[in-house]
């Protein structure tokens, strides 16, 4: 492998079905590697830059800079056709942690960002000579970190092209907590946030029920957030609509995307966080609610808004919660018909894993597929 010195260093490790990422300080990298082809590279011109008509750009971006489009929520896809038999992305400033899905012609792999000015990530052999299609999706949350997307290098002379349009069947938005970015998924017996690699938005069920559906997806969730208390200062009213999942946060701009159905699933952080700590469940939580959902309503006047409960124990267990939450959506459905419930039956202990997600979206899915509103999707 070889390795400049850097900011950031980008090194594929092979642990068998995928190329884990690991993140090697620059010092130990150049003394212990001699040959490979990943490398960080500060100021390296992209061949392919991030404002070209190439990409496609599936989620919420903060492109005030469009040939630097910052990468911030979970979900977020970037996608373009290229030519060549090498590859490699490139990015700006990162913040914290980030990881992504990298997949080139269907296959993935894994790469992460270390936080820094620049970092390069080159696709770790070579491929087949023609075309090829590229998605980039980030795993991790946007309150782990965000990244710059800069572009893309390739060989000399080869392009790259606009993707192939989607065939999407609909457009599914998520509003949730950790349970809906999925936090702690592909972790072991104990939850860990330290190392966010094994946090994998694209397994979550917020993402495994909108596949089911080939519907586009988008997913504003922040772990431990809740409507009026939780494990992080923001709250859900404050952060839904922003760009960046902090209240300071300008709000972001319309995107020219509708979604047809919203999903909400706050709770679980306003019980687990008082019932933690000794303190009463929040009185304001039902108005609080409210209050979010016809916010939502007013910025999607045409969406089915689907309120969620469940998936770990508060939403499960939790008595102040469960009457508190059925206050608000029975005054929510009485005064709109386009909004209805559903509470999962599938809830865990810790954070739920994959096997749970896959769990809790097969329930979703199965009560979506005998809803009115779905026929013909």
């Amino acid at each position: 492998m070889q390795a400049a010195a850097a900011s950031s260093i980008i090194v594929f490790m092979n642990t068998g079905k995928l190329l884990r990422l690991c993140l090697v300080p620059a010092a130990v990298l150049l003394a212990s590697c001699a040959s490979g082809n990943i490398a960080a590279r500060k100021g390296a011109a992209p061949a392919v830059s991030a404002d070209s008509p190439a990409f496609r750009y599936e989620g919420r971006f903060d492109r005030t800079v469009s040939s630097a489009p910052v990468i911030i929520w979970q979900g977020s896809r970037v996608y373009a056709d290229f030519e060549g038999e090498n590859l490699a992305l490139l990015f700006g400033r990162s913040t914290k942690q980030n990881f992504f899905n990298v997949s080139v012609d269907g296959e993935t792999e894994v790469i992460g960002v270390k936080p820094g000015e620049g970092a390069r990530a080159a696709w770790p052999r070579p491929l087949k000579p023609g075309r090829h299609s590229l998605e980039l999706f980030k795993r991790t949350e946007a309150s782990a970190g965000n990244a710059v997307f800069l572009g893309l290098e390739l060989e000399p002379g080869k392009q790259a092209f606009p993707p192939k349009p989607p065939a999407y069947r609909l457009a599914m938005l998520f509003f949730g907590d950790s349970i809906t970015a999925g936090a702690c998924n592909e972790d072991g017996a104990a939850d860990q946030w330290d190392d966010r690699s094994t946090h994998n938005n694209a397994l979550s069920y917020a993402a495994l029920t909108a596949a089911a559906f080939g519907a586009d997806y988008r997913n504003i969730a922040v772990s431990g957030m809740g409507i009026s208390l939780g494990y992080v200062e923001v709250k859900a009213g404050q952060a839904w609509d922003r760009l960046y999942p902090r209240a300071d946060s300008p709000r972001a701009l319309p995107e020219g995307w509708t979604p047809d159905v919203v999903f909400v699933n706050y709770g679980e952080n306003d019980y687990s966080f008082t019932h933690g700590k000794g303190l009463p469940f929040p009185a304001d939580f039902a108005d609080g609610y409210q209050a979010l959902v016809r916010n939502i309503r007013a910025a999607y006047p045409a969406a089915r808004i689907v309120l969620l409960r469940g998936g770990m124990y508060g939403g499960a267990q939790g008595a102040e919660l469960r009457e508190a939450w059925e206050t608000a959506a029975a005054k929510l459905e009485a005064s709109d018909p386009a909004i209805t419930r559903f509470v999962f039956r599938h809830w865990t202990e810790n954070h739920p894993r994959v096997a749970d997600a896959r769990a809790l979206a097969g329930e979703l899915s199965s009560w979506l597929e005998g809803q009115d509103f779905m026929r013909g999707r």
